[in-house]
């Protein structure tokens, strides 16, 4: 495999890429408020990146700044190769897509696509030409002599990405595409999103608070809490890597055991957690001092849960009392309190029928917990 080949799917990874959207030092204030503080960003030609957070942690402000409908209080923003940070939103590569979908209710399907070609002064005949391209491409062709309230929410939401990107920019900003969706819809127009983005091969940035979709769409995520970036990185680095307790406990869920480092090394680490009788070994290294107080966090789905108790003592292992039980078909979640009052969130696919309607772990059951040393990540900060 060539140099060039390995980058091709990771553009992030060449030191020689150039980024196709370069953020540097962008602050964004509102009076006495920083809702951007200071972020550096770096996305390249082709990704579908994600910015993830909570209401209020500046991702949308930050995608407005991308977009041109605010500037920024600080810093530069530049789009392919061009500084762009004073430049007004109609002369930017990009188009947006906002969460409402902002469609004109007196337009047809096919007049809402054509509408920003027709104000850009585009030739009729092409006109026709790129509308019908586009919506044939959102499978909305049969639609096109339809009105806005005739559509389903999911044929709303193709109607208003459509109208986008017909007019071909270089990179498309997309506000909680999803939002307006149901759980069900949400989920199917995740992968068609995909699949669109994928033969246009344009840059698509999307704002979400939703982690799952996140997750599902995005070559990388950015996490962002109070104005700042928490990590960026793909989905899986971001989830089963994640570099502080709030990325952990923002995507997915983690469980969190306090404890003081013993023993660091290149290939692992020792933590001896508040219960003496229990210690933690993961197969990494954190280079800090002996004694510094850490965490170490266990995605529930990598815990073993049994009611037989092991045969041996051995680090991660921990024994408690199910305190709650969750059935949600094909898994069920169990809530154990261990012997220091914390509990510890478990959850196990359901492989087998229960026989009898009863299941193997019920309520009030004494089990034994374990993982393995490779599933846990000891946390800092």
């Amino acid at each position: 495999m060539s140099e060039q080949t390995q980058f091709d799917d990771r553009p992030w990874l060449d030191p020689e890429a150039e980024p196709f959207i370069q953020v540097s030092g962008v602050t964004k204030r509102f009076g006495t408020f920083t809702a951007v503080d200071n972020v550096d960003l770096q996305i390249y030609q082709g990704e579908l990146f994600c910015m993830l957070g909570g209401s209020g942690c500046g991702k949308t402000t930050l995608l407005r700044m991308l977009a041109g409908f605010d500037n920024p209080t600080s810093g530069s923003i530049y789009i392919d190769g061009a500084d762009m940070t004073d430049v007004p939103p109609y002369e930017r590569p990009v188009n947006m897509m906002f969460q409402s979908y902002a469609l004109f209710p007196h337009m047809t399907v096919e007049q809402n696509v054509a509408y920003g070609l027709k104000r850009d002064g585009v030739d009729k005949q092409e006109i026709l030409q790129r509308v019908e391209e586009m919506l044939k491409m959102v499978e909305l062709s049969q639609f096109a002599k339809r009105k806005p309230h005739q559509l389903s929410g999911g044929q709303r939401q193709r109607v208003a990405l459509a109208r986008a990107l017909v007019k071909r920019p270089k990179a498309l900003l997309l506000d909680e595409p999803l939002g307006a969706l149901d759980k069900r819809l949400r989920a199917q127009t995740q992968y068609e999103l995909m699949n669109i983005q994928d033969q246009l091969g344009v840059t698509f940035v999307v704002v979400t608070h939703d982690q799952e979709e996140a997750m599902i769409l995005s070559t990388r995520i950015a996490v962002m809490d109070a104005g700042k970036f928490a990590q960026i990185g793909t989905p899986t680095e971001i989830y089963e890597s994640p570099e502080t307790r709030f990325v952990a406990n923002f995507i997915g869920s983690a469980n969190m055991f306090e404890g003081r480092i013993t023993e660091d090394s290149a290939d692992h680490v020792v933590v001896r957690s508040s219960d003496p009788a229990c210690e933690f070994y993961i197969d990494h290294g954190v280079s800090i001092k002996e004694g510094s107080k850490v965490w170490v966090a266990v995605r529930p789905e990598k815990i073993r849960v049994s009611v037989s108790a092991p045969e041996n003592a051995a680090a991660n292992q921990l024994s408690g009392t199910v305190r709650d039980v969750g059935y949600l078909g094909n898994t069920s979640t169990y809530r154990v309190q261990v012997a220091d009052g914390q509990i510890v969130e478990v959850t196990h696919p359901n492989q087998s029928r229960p026989r009898g309607g009863k299941h193997a772990v019920d309520w009030d059951d004494v089990v034994h917990l374990s993982w393995e040393p490779s599933s846990a990540v000891v946390l800092t900060e």
